[in-house]
């Protein structure tokens, strides 16, 4: 009698343990992804345009100006304005424009902010001692680090 219970026992924990086992196969199965292809569809001036740009970027690419191409750098700027107004961003850079005319100034425009900055300086030190000059003029300034563009070059046709 005790046998038949046993018997029982086994048989019903067997089948416990099968369809568990069964579950787990199916659903790890059901949840397998399997392996396909990734097609890119592309322009073929894509790939002219890439090597282009690595032409540019190692710095043999010629300009309209004859020489290296166009590299820039980390470097400095002053930011001579900051604020929601336009007209009061275009104002700022217009008078700078008018009292250094050699200096390249920028606009940018970050929601809800103008922000106008002046010069590309390659060292801090360069950025500071403009900064002094400036500092009567434009009493909100500071400095700031970002790409800056190449200075211009000065050709002499001595």
């Amino acid at each position: 009698m005790k046998r038949a219970i046993f018997d029982s026992k086994a048989k019903l924990s067997l089948i416990k343990f099968c369809s568990f086992f069964m579950l787990i196969l199916l659903s790890a199965a059901a949840s397998a992804q399997s392996k396909g292809k990734v097609v890119v569809v592309r322009d073929p001036l894509f790939d002219t345009l890439l090597a282009k740009r690595a032409l540019l970027n190692r710095g043999g690419g010629s300009s309209s100006g004859g020489g290296s191409g166009y590299v820039s750098n980390y470097g400095y700027r002053l930011q001579i304005y900051s604020g929601s107004n336009r007209n009061a961003a275009y104002t700022a850079q217009a008078r700078f424009n008018r009292e250094f005319p050699e200096m390249r100034t920028y606009i940018s425009y970050h929601e809800p902010n103008f922000k106008v900055k002046a010069g590309d300086f390659r060292s801090r030190l360069e950025a500071e001692k403009m900064k002094a000059q400036l500092q009567s003029t434009f009493s909100a300034m500071f400095i700031v680090s970002e790409r800056i563009n190449p200075p211009k070059t000065v050709t002499n046709n001595d």
